[in-house]
């Protein structure tokens, strides 16, 4: 376990934090090199964490996939690979610590019902707060959300910018306790940031809208902020992101030298010709010594790049 005591020395602690619901496409191969790169370069470490809180999107035999191809594509880890999933008590006890400064209430309102009610915002529907006052009559607590009012973040990231939200008009007191027993994203990333010493996370522009709401959470959880870079995210050519849900196709894990060429390109880095006839090794021998995260694009999304 690494404590707050790592990122005080000044070290570079990074992660890559995949969900165990399908195979690495190209999407997530970006969001590994970048992360990866950006410790290696700072002489850091590189740590995984399976995001597995969600039981009925786990794929059976996914983890030990995720694992081999990043063994594969030559990314070494540090330490053992963490589980959210054995966590429930660690994100217990921040629930408890923002239940007693007041800052949390039971919420009885459907997906439906806040669909009916909300405005759109960053990221979704923005609820509107109708459980603050106490639950309505004869209503059961579905949720436990964290209250939002006067909540103003602001942060810089290293490649989208300036970043500046008024929480309760931009997304809304959200989740942090599902209906079915599940500890949100949100809190559960905060958590394991702060107790694995994370200074510096690397990870997809689809998750810039998550950023102003974890950095509320550590302020009032008292934890230290990492820095951010939110990379682009590549998309297809309905402009929709590579995901599961959008039929991604995995990439061949057996010749994974096209698509790390292609991702490191995606990345702006400019590798030569001659590493597509090279080995993997050779092929990081020269992105950790060329790495440069400022030629990266600052752009929210580009489209994936063909690859053989």
């Amino acid at each position: 376990m690494i404590t707050a005591a790592f990122a005080k020395e000044g070290k570079y602690r990074g992660r890559f934090a995949p969900s165990p619901t399908g195979p690495l496409h190209f999407g997530s191969l970006v969001a590994a090199v970048g992360s990866f790169l950006e410790a290696r370069t700072h002489g850091g470490e590189w740590l995984v964490r399976i995001e597995d809180l969600d039981p009925p999107r786990i794929a059976p035999g996914t983890e030990d996939l995720i694992l081999r191809t990043l063994e594969a594509c030559g990314m070494g880890w540090n330490g053992a690979v963490a589980h959210q999933s054995a966590r429930r008590d660690a994100y217990h006890g921040a629930l408890h610590r923002l239940r007693e400064k007041g800052l949390v209430y039971p919420c009885a309102c459907s997906r439906r019902e806040i669909a009916d009610s909300a405005v759109a915002g960053v990221d979704g529907p923005v609820y509107p707060g109708t459980c603050r006052a106490g639950l309505p009559p004869a209503k059961i607590a579905r949720a436990l959300r964290l209250d939002t009012r006067g909540a103003r973040v602001a942060f810089d990231d290293a490649l989208q910018g300036h970043i500046a939200h008024d929480l309760e008009k931009d997304f809304g007191d959200f989740v942090l306790l599902r209906a079915d027993d599940v500890y949100a994203y949100q809190l559960a990333v905060v958590v394991d940031d702060a107790e694995q010493g994370i200074t510096d996370v690397v990870r997809g522009a689809d998750l810039l809208g998550s950023t102003p709401r974890q950095i509320y959470l550590q302020q009032r959880l008292g934890l230290p902020r990492p820095r951010y870079a939110h990379l682009p995210v590549a998309v297809n050519a309905a402009g929709e992101k590579l995901s599961k849900q959008t039929l991604a196709a995995p990439f061949d894990a057996k010749k994974p030298l096209p698509a790390l060429i292609a991702a490191l390109s995606f990345l702006g880095q400019q590798p030569p010709r001659e590493l597509s006839r090279g080995t993997v090794g050779e092929l990081w021998n020269w992105a950790i010594g060329n790495w440069r995260l400022d030629r990266v694009p600052r752009a929210a999304s580009l489209p994936a790049p063909a690859y053989t």
